[in-house]
């Protein structure tokens, strides 16, 4: 019996490391990879969701793939261009300098993707289209995977938002497609291409005759028919250009939107949500069947992850009897305005404003009405300091000589931008966050360090992955690295995280 016990032990022992060294070899790549990125995804909605998922939608990847159980973003603020970037570069702010949807570049208000040298095509909505990836100042993913098959390779993205197909796909991608929701048509910009291609334009006559769609309008985000838009969108892509069936390697990054914008309005419970992750696990099983019958089963590469999760809705906290809160910037930038001029007597605002949790400062006008930089930023900490329901408030810049706790340093440091990071940083109290004119009572919205916004899923699915988990901590940046290592291709030019083992 102590020989049979060694035995099998021993025989447990080989497949483990099999499974763990179960690496393609160099020239061996799938036929297809393809990225999905569901917006404002909790990591323990796989878990709340997990019996009533079908068995061809998520629960495909959890039951035949691989799981990090602990991915965790390492930046802030946690929002969606951010987190978008970040999977497909395998970097941060600091680096690929998308600091945010919205942040100000050395004094100027700029929109992450905007570019007013491209124009819409596919639709007469001009300013829907006027869209590329230049601001983002690394490489991604599909970037290095073009250049690596000297541009043979076909990257796609495809998202409800702009951000979440533009940025994935990377500077050098074939197309982006989005929606604009004015005339619920997918649109790309010039910057890919000048006209629609044929199987676009099926696809955008076919949303035209969709009734459903007609009377929910510019509310399609609310409603899980704009995720089922996006699938039928990707799997037209998968059929009209051949994706994954020719001698290069393809990529597909699709993104989900429709998750985040029922949350921000309804929150993280109820029936909404419900119905939201529902619909899109069906949604997901249709992408997965023609995945299988297009490009074949075991001939492509998925991973699923998300740009950020978020909070529970205030009220639910405290209707719980669990601390949480509105902290209102709005508010307090009047009285911050009036104080810093009662102390430095400036005849103009001094800030630029509040934006995801940090405060933009006009350099040029403080340097213009001869104000001291340091003094300026030191009284504005002043009175951040006395305010209710803020655990710290953090120049920036000195961050790594500051009283701060490494966690939440490290990550301002990793989401700081010189150009575009804002100069100081608040980090109101666990279960607080921003409210404004824009919030839902009953909804939620994201951006800080805490693990019910930096917590998200991270599924691996097919080619030369197998069936497991993996509890220790890993992030949002080891993603691109990870998919390179499986490629062996070249992780992107900023990149800074690890490739992943299944084990």
């Amino acid at each position: 019996m102590k020989n049979l016990f060694v035995i099998i032990v021993s025989w447990l022992s080989v497949l483990t490391v099999s499974a763990g060294n179960d690496r393609p070899s160099f020239g061996e790549r799938p036929k297809l990879v393809v990225g999905i990125v569901v917006d404002q995804m909790r990591w323990d909605y796989l878990s709340r969701y997990y019996n009533k998922f079908t068995q061809e939608g998520f629960r495909r990847m959890i039951d035949e793939g691989y799981s990090f159980d602990n991915c965790l973003i390492n930046y802030i603020p946690t929002v969606t261009a951010i987190g978008h970037a970040s999977v497909y570069t395998g970097t941060t702010p600091a680096f690929h300098g998308i600091c945010g949807n919205t942040f100000f570049v050395d004094g100027k208000r700029t929109y992450c993707c905007m570019d007013t040298t491209v124009m819409t095509v596919g639709t007469d909505n001009k300013r829907v289209g006027m869209m590329s990836p230049a601001n983002m100042l690394s490489t991604t993913i599909g970037d290095q995977l073009r250049m690596h098959t000297d541009f043979r390779s076909k990257v796609i993205g495809i998202s409800y938002k702009d951000r979440a197909a533009i940025l994935p796909a990377g500077h050098a991608a074939n197309a982006a497609y989005w929606l604009d929701l004015k005339n619920g048509q997918f649109v790309t910009s010039t910057y890919y291409m000048k006209e629609l291609p044929d199987w676009a334009k099926e696809v955008n006559k076919k949303m035209a005759k969709n009734e459903k769609l007609k009377e929910l309008g510019s509310d399609v985000g609310l409603s899980p028919l704009a995720g089922t838009l996006v699938a039928d969108m990707a799997i037209a892509a998968i059929k009209g250009e051949r994706l994954g069936q020719g001698d290069e390697t393809d990529m597909l990054c699709v993104s989900f939107s429709q998750t985040d914008v029922i949350g921000h309005k309804w929150g993280t419970r109820g029936e909404h949500t419900d119905e939201a992750y529902l619909e899109l696990d069906k949604d997901l099983a249709r992408l997965f069947e023609a995945l299988d019958s297009q490009v074949g089963k075991g001939n492509y590469l998925v991973f699923l992850s998300a740009d950020h999760a978020a909070a529970h809705n205030w009220k639910f906290m405290q209707d719980n009897r669990l601390h949480g809160g509105k902290w209102l910037s709005h508010e307090l930038r009047v009285g911050l305005d009036k104080y810093v001029e009662e102390k430095l007597g400036n005849s103009k605002p001094v800030i630029l404003g509040i934006v995801d949790y940090r405060l933009y400062l006009d350099r040029k006008g403080i340097r213009q009405q001869g104000l001291d930089y340091q003094k300026v930023k030191d009284v504005i900490i002043e009175y951040l300091h006395q305010s209710p329901n803020l655990s710290f408030v953090v120049d920036v810049e000195r961050v790594v000589t500051s009283s701060v706790p490494p966690i939440i340093r490290d990550r301002i440091l990793m989401g700081y931008n010189y150009h575009r990071g804002g100069e100081i940083y608040v980090a109101p109290d666990p279960g607080y966050y921003e409210f404004s004119s824009w919030s839902s009572p009953e909804g939620t919205t994201h951006g800080k360090w805490n693990p019910y916004d930096s917590h998200i899923p991270l599924l691996f699915y097919g080619w030369h992955v197998p069936h497991g988990s993996h509890a220790q901590e890993v992030h949002i940046t080891d993603i691109a690295p990870t998919v390179c290592s499986l490629l062996h291709i070249q992780q992107p030019n900023a990149c800074v995280g690890d490739a992943l083992i299944f084990d």
